[in-house]
């Protein structure tokens, strides 16, 4: 940043080049949840606090948070290809802005194509229109974002699915139980939730789902 601000004071940074910056600082949001691990790792936080049965415990802003680190952590070889093979070559000079956002998009492909399903991607293809490619890198990135973003919710959606199992399994016991004791009236949600808390605490239930989540994506 100090760089830039430099460049810009010097009056040695193009327009045009300070405009396709704005545009990127701009995308950067949209950037971060289509391009990276950030969708499924916010879609399975926020089923595995649904299936708990607490309404807003964690709140949001704490599961986006966790989200967000959790895709950093994720993303960091991703980051760390894009600095040393387009950031820094671009900061010294030895390639154009053009070239180093043809380098930037390689490893986040690679990321992409490596976690989106091939049929997903055949059917993104077919719906495009594009010409048939060997390597599925030069498809353009029109193509492989939507790949990946429908690959992703899929993913979420199914470890969502898995997540609620034991917990829906508590409440049928829980239920079960009460109807047989004939306390009808009591809800089994107030009943289960202490028992689905006191199980999720056992087996240490938040570093299980990140270090699961974690090891999806290597």
């Amino acid at each position: 940043m100090s760089d830039l601000l430099t460049q810009l004071n010097g009056g040695s940074v193009p327009t045009l080049e300070v405009v396709y910056m704005l545009t990127l600082a701009a995308l950067l949001p949209s950037i971060v949840i289509m391009m990276t691990s950030f969708t499924r790792t916010i879609i399975i936080v926020s089923f595995t606090r649904n299936a708990l049965g607490v309404q807003q415990s964690p709140p949001n802003i704490v599961l986006v948070g966790i989200s967000l680190f959790l895709t950093l952590y994720i993303m960091s070889p991703v980051m760390n290809r894009i600095n040393e093979e387009a950031y820094q070559p671009y900061l010294r000079g030895e390639m154009t802005q053009e070239e180093a956002i043809r380098e930037m998009a390689v490893p986040l492909k690679e990321f992409m194509l490596r976690n989106t399903e091939t049929n997903t991607l055949d059917n993104f293809i077919g719906m495009s229109g594009v010409a048939i490619e060997e390597n599925p890198m030069d498809y353009p990135l029109t193509v492989i974002v939507p790949s990946f973003m429908t690959s992703e919710l899929k993913r979420g959606f199914m470890a969502g699915f898995f997540i609620y199992l034991p917990f829906l399994l508590v409440d049928i016991i829980v239920a079960t139980t009460l109807m047989s004791m004939g306390m009808v009236m009591l809800p089994p949600a107030m009943v289960s939730l202490p028992f689905k808390l006191l199980l999720f605490v056992t087996v240490d239930g938040w570093e299980l789902i990140f270090s699961n989540i974690v090891a999806s994506f290597q």
